[in-house]
């Protein structure tokens, strides 16, 4: 995430004294500097601009809406009511991975499997196991287990469990390892999203494409963004100033010569898969720009 900050950062930044946008400098707000810095991660930031101490941050989708609506991981504690978005920027995908010995073809497959379900209380974990939910299995019906993304496939490779599920970016370069080292297969995901909206609305529709691993043709899947997020105190002329600056022609340029997640970045997919609200500053820039009606 802090690479894409760092980019978003630039293409929204336009300091005193910059050429202007016209001249081809920065199409960023005037006047405004964006200076990033390094957190733990989703959670941290979340807390950041939640509890005041930074105006803006990325994060991933799941996380804001419970923290939004205080329920999931967040049940327990108190909501992050201040929370809004920007956009929601490009998508981690949800990979479940088996042995293509197995034979295991589908989500029904893994009865009386042993699974890793990501790390306890996770956020891989959650979507895990709405996404078995959906296809009619519970936690009696695997031998669920608890790791973290390395170990899984490491165990995989060993024999020790028969699928796992993490959340990544495509290609991740651990799947793509892992498929250098075994026949793997990718099972598709993506039937049972029209289900799984009603209580995971974040999640969306995505295709794994076939250049992205050794040996596995394209794959339906499901995926969850990585969202810009923002403190509802911040002024809606400077959150509409950057949205409108992150979807300027001169910097989606920018954005998308990026190799990792610049095929992503598209205005048109800005406003799905939140699942809590767009910033009044966004959100007329994108009913101006006629994506939100």
């Amino acid at each position: 995430m802090f690479q894409a900050a760092t980019l978003i950062g630039q293409v929204v930044s336009s300091p005193p004294g910059a050429r202007d946008c016209a001249r081809g400098g920065s199409c960023g707000v005037p006047g405004m500097i964006v200076v990033n810095q390094t957190t733990a991660g989703s959670l941290a930031n979340i807390e950041l601009v939640g509890g005041g101490r930074t105006d803006s941050a990325l994060c991933k989708a799941d996380l804001a809406y419970w923290a939004f609506h205080g329920t999931g991981p967040w049940a327990k504690r108190e909501a992050v009511r201040n929370l809004r978005a920007i956009a929601n920027l490009y998508p981690e995908t949800l990979h479940l991975i088996v042995r293509r010995a197995s034979n295991i073809g589908d989500l029904r497959g893994l009865r009386g499997k042993s699974v890793a379900l990501g790390e306890r209380e996770s956020g891989t974990a959650i979507a895990a196991r709405a996404v078995l939910q959906a296809g009619g299995l519970g936690d009696r019906d695997i031998r669920p287990q608890y790791l973290t993304s390395a170990q899984a496939a490491e165990a995989l490779g060993d024999g020790k469990i028969d699928a796992f599920f993490m959340t990544a970016g495509v290609p991740s370069q651990l799947v793509a390892d892992l498929a250098e080292q075994l026949e793997i297969s990718i099972l598709p995901l993506s039937a049972y999203a029209q289900r799984l909206r009603a209580t995971q609305p974040f999640l969306t529709e995505s295709v794994i494409p076939a250049s992205a691993y050794r040996g596995i043709g394209a794959t339906e899947s499901l995926s969850v963004g990585i969202v810009w997020i923002v403190s509802e105190r911040v002024d809606d002329k400077i959150v509409y100033g950057l949205t409108r600056a992150l979807w300027h022609p001169n910097s989606r340029r920018t954005l998308e010569a990026n190799p990792v997640f610049g095929r992503f970045l598209r205005p048109e997919t800005a406003v799905e898969g939140l699942g809590f609200q767009l910033h009044p500053g966004a959100a007329l820039y994108y009913t101006e720009s006629g994506l939100l009606r």
